[in-house]
């Protein structure tokens, strides 16, 4: 079987991205190391890659929980450690007392630097302090470029993985059922909207799936998928499997505390 037809159409370009690293690391017996990965993608490579043969995979997002990491692929017999995943970590200074800066206003400038998302991991934000897990190439260039964030200054400084803050994000795991798996039912189930609302909401563009805006009401939803609604928070899917005896789906997913 074609191993595309296990994914998304639309997923093609990454799983050709990852199959080309493989093909180097097999041929040329070195370490290949990939952008900020979702967590989806991360799951994809995993699958392409697979846990037994001859090649490794690891994932670093400068903490345990954190949704963006860097992969590596390596021949098993290669040591891998932390500096092979190249990541720098800054921390945000600014004057908190006059001024408050959101994750949209840190997200938002990184990107009109021109930067990929994919170049940058998790933004850490806790009692208004501000880290960001960035690519180690791209680290000297945000240090001189970013001096504003929305309306205030900014100082920006680089830090040790030690002093990364933890953010405190707990995931709750719930169950449901659903009709079908397309995108409009599953919100309504998991944000326990009517059909009608979950329609609008898609149709607003509201709606983002593994952090892309999903305008199709009847796109697909499939398990390790990171659903965001505007204001109402994340949900990440943990399976969607067998019908239940009245012919539904059984939903397990996990929202943030």
């Amino acid at each position: 079987m074609d191993i595309y037809s296990h994914f998304r159409k639309d997923e093609k370009d990454f799983i050709d991205y990852i199959l080309d690293l493989k093909d180097i690391v097999e041929n040329q017996f070195i370490i290949k190391r990939t952008s900020f990965l979702t967590p989806r993608e991360q799951n994809i490579m995993m699958s392409i890659i697979g846990l037994k043969g001859q090649l490794g995979v690891k994932f670093n997002g400068g903490l345990e929980n954190t949704e963006r990491k860097r992969g590596i692929i390596y021949p098993e017999y290669l040591p891998v450690d932390e500096s092979d995943f190249m990541l720098t970590f800054f921390e945000v200074k600014y004057p908190t007392k006059f001024h408050a800066i959101d994750h949209r206003d840190v997200l938002g400038s990184l990107m009109a630097l021109g930067l990929k998302r994919e170049k940058f991991g998790d933004i850490l934000i806790k009692d208004n302090r501000i880290q960001l897990v960035v690519a180690s190439e791209i680290a000297s260039y945000i240090k001189l470029q970013i001096k504003q964030i929305g309306k205030s200054p900014v100082d920006i400084y680089e830090i040790d993985k030690k002093d990364l803050i933890e953010t405190g994000n707990e995931w709750i795991e719930k169950k449901g059922t659903i009709s079908s798996n397309r995108l409009d039912v599953v919100l309504s189930e998991v944000y326990n909207l009517s059909r009608q609302k979950s329609q609008d909401f898609i149709r607003s563009k509201n709606v983002q799936v593994n952090y892309k805006i999903i305008e199709k009401q009847d796109y697909l939803v499939e398990n390790d998928d990171l659903i965001s609604l505007r204001k109402h928070g994340r949900v990440k899917i943990l399976s969607i499997c067998e019908k239940t005896a009245k012919d539904r789906l059984r939903v397990v997913y996990s929202t943030l505390r």
